[in-house]
């Protein structure tokens, strides 16, 4: 007997809208799971490449026309809701999956991954208190000691915090320095002008003083520059370094930085969002020699971990340091409780409700294990490598510099700012390609200029792809 439409009530007077758990819950999701599938490759097709065309306007208009009247008097169902709306989600998307969409760190998630996150939205179990989520919170215990040992391999008792991501992370990092130092005054943070725009912000919700921000005009933080800087400051001193800024991918000259930390007696703390996984490769890992010298680091894993929204964390080389973020609720982690040795998990964030981001990390470490995820990673920035090679083999275009992660800044030859700037909208606009963009001092000359920004985050990019990347940007930028 079919179903009525959900919000009407069944034959013996229950809300008619299944559940996704439970022991019925597998049967009630698979034939929604299909059109779902369905309205996922209907919108790609209809979108037909990397952005769906025609602008905000267009985009707009599709959308209302799927999802108007927003609450309808009487339900349409789940199959109709679903279809129409999933449909029109993905005809408006910007797709990372597509390798000409290239525009920021924002990556195609792993089918894998995807998959696993849905059991946990399936389980919904809620990471505030053991008694929600018993199984989520030792899996995430273990991962979060897990991935903190990759970072810090000889910390005393490593440890992370799972978080929303690199802004999160960069914010509690700044509160664990704030609340470890506040005997001694207010902390001071000292950050180049490459750091990630969290910092800054991150400094003003913790009612800190301004950061003091360092020139970077090669690109990187320069340990000169720093440890002159510190020389003249007194007080609690705290550090950002970046392993992989957001503008050029580049990483800061850690093991320098660090040597200039201990020697100035400040904290350091380093922002590896985006290059962090290199420490599954064997032939790149020595690019972040100088991470394990951190307070703490931040890690995001919905960057070069293709993991979907949300995956970060924030890494410590001992979990005593992380004692800050104690809190007690009666509700949620009596003492007792705690005495009885039930965990508890509201010193584990500055959220209560969170979803079990983790379940998608473990299922994706032990999927692929250590070798698989340094291929993707290692293809991943060879990728960017031979999209520089095109850049550099062009006539009419010049490359920033050879990328050291996976972000390749570019220009037409003799373009002006407003020239660069026009023609990535229009080809956003067109739908025919997706590229970022970037301020940079071009280093042939010292002048500061806007560039394409090209950040390769698909796995599965190949050369063909690359090749017609740049002639699309070529065709558009002769126009």
């Amino acid at each position: 007997m079919p179903m009525p439409p959900d919000g009407t009530h069944g034959t013996h007077g229950t809300p008619a809208a299944p559940l996704a758990g439970g022991a019925d819950g597998p049967r009630q999701l698979r034939p929604l799971l299909e059109t779902v599938l369905e309205a996922l490759e209907a919108g790609a097709a209809a979108r037909g490449g990397p952005m769906p065309a025609g602008g905000p306007q267009a985009v707009t208009h599709r959308v209302r026309v799927a999802a108007e009247p927003l609450i309808p008097e009487a339900g349409v169902g789940s199959e109709a809701a679903l279809r129409d709306l999933v449909q029109a989600f993905a005809e408006g998307a910007a797709d990372p999956a597509e390798p000409l969409c290239a525009a920021h760190l924002h990556c195609p998630p792993l089918a894998v991954a995807t998959a696993a996150d849905l059991a946990a939205s399936a389980l919904n179990p809620s990471m505030d208190s053991w008694d929600q989520a018993p199984a989520a919170s030792t899996l995430e215990d273990l991962v979060s000691r897990g991935l903190a040992t990759e970072v810090f391999p000889a910390g005393s008792a490593p440890d992370a915090l799972v978080t929303t991501g690199g802004t999160e992370s960069n914010q509690l990092a700044l509160l664990l320095a704030r609340e470890l130092s506040k005997e001694e005054g207010p902390v001071q943070v000292v950050c180049g002008a490459n750091a990630h725009h969290s910092i800054r912000r991150a400094a003003w919700l913790l009612g800190l003083p301004e950061p003091v921000i360092l020139p970077t005009p090669a690109g990187v933080l320069s340990p000169a520059e720093l440890d002159h800087t510190l020389s003249g400051m007194r007080g609690p001193l705290l550090a950002i370094a970046t392993a992989g800024t957001t503008d050029t991918g580049e990483i800061d000259p850690l093991p320098q930085l660090a040597d200039v930390c201990a020697a100035r007696s400040a904290r350091l703390h380093i922002d590896a969002a985006y290059g962090a996984p290199l420490l599954f490769s064997t032939t790149l890992h020595n690019r972040l020699d100088g991470l394990a010298r951190a307070d703490s680091v931040t890690v995001d894993l919905h960057k070069l971990g293709w993991q979907p929204v949300a995956a970060g964390l924030l890494a410590v080389p001992d979990t005593a340091a992380l004692a800050p973020l104690g809190h007690r609720a009666d509700y949620l982690n009596p003492e007792d409780d705690t005495q009885a040795g039930i965990p508890d998990l509201l010193g584990r964030s500055l959220r209560t409700t969170r979803r079990a981001d983790v379940l998608k990390i473990a299922v994706t470490l032990r999927a692929l294990g250590r070798t698989g995820l340094a291929a993707l990673v290692e293809h991943t920035c060879a990728a960017a490598q031979r999209f520089a090679d095109l850049v550099e083999a062009h006539p009419d275009f010049d490359l920033y510099e050879r990328p050291t992660l996976s972000t390749v800044l570019f220009r037409p030859s003799g373009a002006d700012d407003d020239r660069v700037a026009s023609v990535r909208r229009s080809l956003m606009t067109e739908g025919r390609a997706v590229l970022g963009r970037a301020h940079a001092t071009d280093h042939r000359d010292g002048t500061t200029r806007l560039w394409f920004k090209a950040t390769v985050l698909n796995p599965h990019t190949r050369p063909a792809d690359l090749e017609v990347l740049l002639g699309i940007v070529e065709g558009s930028a002769a126009k």
